[in-house]
């Protein structure tokens, strides 16, 4: 596989990043992960302000040049042998002393790393998956906004709990706060519909930011529904009509199945996909077919 480190293309096993990078030994790192349409990276430039605002935050100085990140992508997919691709873009703070920075990181480290996009099933956007309640809460952010940062432990061991649960091989996890207010998904943005209103958790439980996720709700709000931000529990997520989830790579995917912690399901709306969703998932689609024009 071909990778590009630091603006250079190789093979994987030729990189090398030091071992005093503090992105290895601190988690001082940002990553973003996005999907191609058409060889072209969808919503690029809000992935890169979210990235580059991280940066900010934590003292890294990144400010990269978007025309070159775009010829990058479409050289890693030649490279690959790709039409389209996963893309994972990482920048880390770079090499440091062996302690805590007194300063700003002034020269980080940037990783892209391309795959193929999982197999598409139309199927998934009809019949939907199923969404199991964890035990692993979500833990708060380290600054003021959660950051798409390196420090991926909680969302590791929420994994882990998924996968020793007996859930469906799709499903997602769906974490909670400290308060037991509705949280996110393991790596997805929740949102569900009651009496044709949208509810989102609202970022400041301690959320993600999901790029997927600000652009459904503002694609939802151009086609004139009301959508509310705020803190909810998980018995309203039982009693609504419809719910989904976000994602850059898979788009908005319905649940049909809400599983809580003791294994007990409950079948949502009639078992599939609702009308708002499928309204909206026409119309991402159709949003990211217009770039390709």
């Amino acid at each position: 596989m071909k990778i590009a480190l630091n603006g250079t293309v190789m093979e994987s096993g030729e990189a090398v990043i030091s071992i005093y990078d503090h992105g290895f030994l601190y988690g001082m790192g940002l990553f973003e992960t996005f999907r191609t349409y058409g060889g072209r990276p969808y919503l690029l430039n809000q992935h890169m302000e979210r990235l580059m605002a991280g940066c900010e935050a934590i003292g890294i100085r990144y400010n990269p040049d978007l025309n070159a990140l775009q010829a990058m992508i479409t050289t890693l997919l030649e490279a690959n042998g790709l039409n389209e691709g996963y893309i994972r873009l990482t920048v880390t703070a770079g090499i440091g002393e062996l302690g805590l920075p007194s300063s700003d990181y002034e020269q980080p480290t940037e990783l892209m790393l391309v795959k193929a996009l999982p197999p598409h099933n139309e199927r998934l956007y009809d019949e939907g998956k199923e969404l199991r309640l964890l035990k692993t809460v979500r833990n708060t952010p380290e600054g003021a906004l959660r950051l798409k940062s390196l420090h991926y432990m909680n969302n590791i061991i929420a994994k882990r709990e998924l996968l020793a649960s007996g859930a469906s091989a799709s499903a997602e996890g769906l974490m909670v706060s400290h308060e037991g207010l509705l949280a996110e998904g393991i790596v997805s943005n929740l949102f569900f519909v009651q009496d044709g209103i949208i509810y989102t958790p609202s970022t400041d439980i301690g959320i993600l930011p999901g790029i997927t996720r600000q652009r459904v709700i503002e694609l939802a709000r151009e086609r004139g529904y009301t959508v509310r931000e705020g803190h909810y529990l998980y018995d309203e997520l039982l009693a609504a009509e419809e719910v989904w989830l976000t994602t850059s790579i898979q788009e908005l995917v319905p649940v049909t199945r809400l599983t809580d912690e003791a294994g007990s399901s409950t079948v949502v709306g009639n078992g599939l996909a609702g009308l708002v969703l499928r309204e909206l998932l026409l119309a991402y689609r159709e949003d990211t077919e217009a770039q390709q024009r």
